[in-house]
């Protein structure tokens, strides 16, 4: 049971990212930028959104012990 909800989890913060990335690029290209930086745009973003998760889930951890 904990595995599954952990896996879920993991899924949907995945699922966010790609999101949050793919409007980035969006947002990117509507500005005008080139197919180029808007995907390096798209990729910073999803980073910045799984280094927050595994910050939040860091805190989180050394709260709960």
């Amino acid at each position: 049971m904990f595995l599954t909800a952990v896996l879920l989890t993991v899924a949907l913060v995945v699922v966010i990212a790609l999101l949050v990335g793919a409007a980035a690029a969006k947002l990117a290209r509507l500005d005008g930028v080139g197919y180029p930086a808007a995907l390096k745009q798209a990729a910073v973003t999803f980073a910045a959104v799984l280094t927050l998760a595994a910050a939040i889930t860091a805190a989180l951890t050394s709260l709960s012990s």
